[in-house]
């Protein structure tokens, strides 16, 4: 699909959508909680039908209706796996229900699109080839088998939080307690936080640094990290690594449960004030866990000067950023190697299409340069490169320029109904088909 943007100006009020970060875990949390659950404000975007789809093979029955999921928990030791595992295009459904396949000890396909299988999955494959685990990938999927078992397991914390998440996943349901190790340096840990909060929610105990645990609702303000007790003692375990305990043998318990709005999302939405736009964006968390919470004061900082930004807790920022940077005045990103495994390599994809826009950009191993210019129409056709948040942040700026993005479906993947949101609010959009 290629959508046709005008130069228009965006205003009105709208409601955030749903976090996916969340989504992804209350549902996981609710089915494995025997029982009947309820969950709340919920999109079926692409990544959430995929984590719903690999809870439903695994015996767990739900329905959708009015945004709410019903959902008919499973015990996922004793549960036979109805199919594979279909992921889709979701990182976050691959790596949270691997572990989960794991612990249920069967023979279990997990399938997904080529680009997806081919994103890095070395830490699982690390821990089947040291405990024995069948572990086999395919072309079209990867085949693994357990049983997971009670232990001490170690991984590094500069890949990828979703591999911690699924661990926190699996492990409390084993006969035994476990230990789990992040080695330094510990990006994205706001999401381990987001994970623990969701754990915490359905009856699950796990326990690291009690003062962390103790104020973690207060530790938005964390990202990056501030003059806060709070944040400096997770700033202190950023640097040297963390061990969560993780006793066994544990229930995960249902209730009725409400998913935030999305701050990463939202970020799309506000960044139209910077140019002229009057959006309010409404259903966000003020004590949101969110590590993308932060957006605001980078966009102020952006405005203001051409500043140095870390992408270390917040990288789904990044495309936005980017774009907002060109479009004022420039900026140094730092902490931007996990870039490259996202849905697309999304530090050299947004560079070859600001160079579009004649915007100067420079990609290094582990940082960005975006040079401070005057953005033009773009002379060539817009690609999305299947990245929802790539075409998000270029429909930002073909806002201010006009221009044409192919690839636009992609949004599917998060955000859905996005540009007739932004059509609602006032961008002047044509589909072309």
């Amino acid at each position: 699909m290629k959508v046709k943007i005008k130069p228009s100006r965006a205003k009105g009020c709208v409601t955030a959508p749903p976090s996916k970060s969340m989504a992804h875990r209350l549902l996981i949390c609710a089915g494995l909680a025997e029982g009947q659950s309820r969950i709340n404000n919920i999109v079926l975007s692409e990544d959430i039908s995929a984590t719903l789809d690999c809870l439903g093979a695994l015996g767990v029955n739900w329905k959708i209706k009015d945004k709410t999921v019903f959902i008919e928990g499973t015990n996922l030791i004793n549960c036979i796996p109805q199919g594979n595992l279909n992921c889709r295009e979701s990182g976050s459904s691959l790596r949270f229900f691997l572990p989960l396949a794991l612990a249920n000890g069967n023979k279990i396909n997990l399938t997904g699109s080529e680009y997806l299988l081919k994103r890095p999955l070395d830490v699982y494959h690390k821990i089947a080839q040291e405990r024995n685990f069948l572990f086999e990938p395919q072309a079209t999927g990867i085949i693994v088998q357990g049983p997971l078992t009670k232990g001490h397991y170690t991984i590094p914390g500069n890949i990828s939080s979703q591999f911690a998440t699924g661990l926190l996943f699996a492990l409390p349901l084993l006969a035994g307690d476990s230990v789990l190790t992040i080695t330094p340096p510990v990006e994205s840990f706001s999401y381990i936080l987001m994970t623990i909060a969701a754990l915490r929610e359905f009856g699950i105990d796990v326990s690291f640094d009690i003062s962390i645990m103790e104020n973690i609702q207060t530790a938005k303000n964390a990202w990056p990290a501030k003059n806060t007790d709070t944040a400096k003692n997770i700033q202190n375990v950023e640097n040297k690594g963390i061990n969560i305990t993780i006793p066994g043998n544990q229930k995960f318990k249902s209730g009725n449960k409400t998913v935030e709005g999305d701050y990463s999302n939202a970020a799309f939405l506000e960044a139209f004030n910077l140019f002229g736009g009057k959006v309010e964006v409404k259903g966000l968390k003020t004590d949101s866990l969110q590590g993308d919470a932060v957006y605001p004061d980078f966009f102020r900082e952006l405005t203001e000067s051409s500043p140095q930004i870390s992408l270390k807790n917040c990288p789904d920022l990044g495309p936005i950023l980017f774009a907002v940077a060109a479009a004022c005045n420039g900026a140094t990103f730092t902490d931007t190697q996990r870039l490259a495994i996202k849905e697309s390599d999304r530090a050299n994809v947004m560079a070859e299409e600001l160079a579009k826009f004649d915007s100067k950009v420079v990609v290094k191993e582990n940082s960005v340069l975006i040079k401070p210019g005057t953005l033009k129409t773009p002379n060539r056709i817009l690609a999305g490169h299947n990245d929802h948040r790539i075409v998000m942040s270029l429909a930002i700026l073909c806002s201010l320029t006009g221009g044409i993005i192919k690839g636009a479906e992609a949004v599917n993947k998060s955000y859905p109904d996005f540009f007739e949101v932004i059509e609602q609010l006032g961008i002047d959009l044509e589909y072309i088909k």
